[in-house]
């Protein structure tokens, strides 16, 4: 694969085959692809048991805009569990942010989420606990499987999409129709 080639900065959107049940249905934003492996943050997976500000608490910050301390957190993926990551746009100037193209951005700093805590954070974002990771060679090869289609990431599916709609409109965005294909592939 050359460097052109590589994903960052797009949806792997699970195919139907998929039966992995921390990959079945997903959508997930690729952060970094190299020769090295990938990262990513799965979107579509919010959690029910926890919220933004029961994060915002443990980081000491009090009284957050009530709208952001609702926000659901989401499963970003079966790698440390326990880290944190925003999905965000604009970019701004955080302490530890990968950029990716049409002004989104990943944090994993914590001054991200104490602004937002104080309402000074960005409106659009998607927090996430985890991330999926993949050896070098192990996502090339799944697309060599069928594993996964990938389309460039679409931030209206990211941020004003219903995440139990994302899967659909991922491949929908691309020209898919996910219940016109087989659970089986072939190659000719």
């Amino acid at each position: 694969m050359s460097d052109q080639d590589f994903l960052s900065g797009h949806f792997l959107i699970a195919m139907p085959s998929l039966g992995d049940p921390n990959f079945h249905h997903a959508v997930t934003l690729v952060c970094e692809h190299s020769s090295e492996g990938a990262m990513g943050i799965t979107i579509n997976r919010p959690m029910d048991d926890i919220r933004l500000g029961d994060v915002l608490e443990q980081l000491d910050v009090n009284d957050p805009p009530q709208a952001m301390a609702e926000r659901r957190l989401f499963a970003g993926g079966p790698v440390e569990r326990e880290r944190g990551f925003v999905i965000h746009r604009p970019p701004g100037e955080w302490e530890a942010t990968i950029r990716l193209q049409d002004g989104l951005a990943v944090t994993s700093s914590r001054d991200v989420l104490q602004a937002m805590g104080r309402g000074e954070g960005p409106q659009d974002c998607i927090v996430a606990l985890g991330y999926a990771g993949w050896a070098p060679g192990q996502l090339e090869q799944e697309m060599v499987d069928n594993a996964w289609l990938s389309s460039p990431a679409d931030p209206e599916i990211l941020f004003r999409t219903d995440p139990a709609n994302r899967w659909r409109e991922a491949a929908r965005s691309m020209g898919v129709d996910l219940d016109r294909l087989s659970e089986h592939s072939g190659r000719a």
